[in-house]
């Protein structure tokens, strides 16, 4: 049974973004300026980390090369810039085709492997990207690539505007998570929990399961190529940094903290995780021990994630096990 419109799901999402949405008007007030380019940030990457969700938490694909689809959207967008392009409806689609055409290319490789040797395969093609841009001279090579402007959209609409582009993103990245939690609750995402909890039943009934994974990684691909644009175009600056695997490893602890297969899983992890990073900078030098110390207690102690503590009465991640209580997980990058 599906939530109303007015179920308290719906009502909280529609608050907390009418509350992000009044940010940048309220942070002036007390002096939060720079803060409005800070929660862009942390949207850009809740993005990136539920796009990652998408395969791990609910494909059930432990990859460790995310990072490698954002830096393809972002060296997409310095591709075109250089080329003269500036047009954010060429350039931030162009991103996410780019990303989720390479993605698609590495998973018809990488989808053939099993257990750790498709951690490492993942891992293995993101830092053949990492070495690629690092080889392009014309874009910066190591130095990074600075952008001159910001992309465009509509006339009259400034989006060297800091709130203006903090709208921007806003909207184009609540679209893209209500796209992927519904594309979760459809048939096709169905079928890839299925997968994710017993790969071996669905085969047998039929379902093509190396065609369905394919396609989830493309998407998952093309959802971090379109946050790596918006990432691009916030900072004004791409650098390979972006792509090393120690991005990736982030992007997953964020989504281990967050919960994995849940809807808010990415995002929260994503909060939590940057939120704590920014605090913590400010206090001491040593920041990654707390933060290490984050992702033990979460071990311990909340093992399905952040997100689960907020019990809902209707299941984020429904399995299809016969019995209605989920079966064993067999997650792609586990051993079965």
């Amino acid at each position: 049974m599906k939530p109303s419109l007015f179920s308290s799901r719906y009502i909280g999402v529609g608050l907390l973004f009418v509350l992000l949405a009044a940010f940048p008007l309220v942070a002036p007030l007390f002096g939060l300026e720079f803060y409005i380019g800070f929660v862009r940030r942390v949207l850009i990457v809740a993005l990136a980390a539920a796009s990652l969700n998408f395969i791990l938490g609910f494909g059930g694909m432990v990859a460790l090369g995310h990072a490698g689809f954002i830096g393809m959207g972002a060296y997409t967008v310095v591709a075109l810039s250089d080329a003269g392009v500036v047009s954010g409806w060429l350039l931030w689609p162009a991103a996410a085709l780019v990303a989720g055409l390479v993605a698609a290319l590495i998973g018809t490789v990488a989808l053939r492997t099993r257990g750790v040797y498709f951690i490492m395969t993942t891992l293995a093609f993101a830092q053949m990207l990492y070495f690629v841009v690092v080889s392009l001279r014309k874009y910066g090579g190591d130095d990074g690539y600075t952008l001159m402007s910001r992309p465009t959209l509509l006339p009259g609409l400034d989006l060297g505007n800091e709130s203006t582009f903090y709208w921007v993103v806003l909207v184009v990245v609540a679209l893209a998570l209500g796209w992927l939690h519904r594309a979760t609750q459809s048939r096709f995402g169905h079928a890839l929990m299925g997968i994710r909890d017993n790969e071996t039943r669905m085969r047998a009934l039929g379902y093509p399961v190396f065609r369905l994974q394919l396609v989830g990684f493309a998407i998952a691909g093309a959802i971090a190529g379109l946050a790596g644009a918006l990432l691009a175009g916030g900072n004004g600056f791409v650098s390979p940094a972006t792509m090393h695997w120690t991005q990736s490893a982030t992007l997953l602890v964020m989504v281990v903290i967050g919960g994995l297969g849940r809807s808010w899983g990415g995002p929260v992890g994503a909060v939590v995780w940057l939120v704590l990073e920014e605090a913590l900078k400010q206090h001491t030098e040593h920041w990654h021990m707390p933060l290490g110390l984050l992702l033990i207690a979460v071990a311990l102690w909340a093992p399905k994630g952040l997100a689960a503590l907020y019990k809902r009465r209707l299941p984020l991640t429904p399995t299809l096990s016969p019995e209605g209580r989920g079966s064993k997980t067999t997650a792609r990058g586990s051993e079965s």
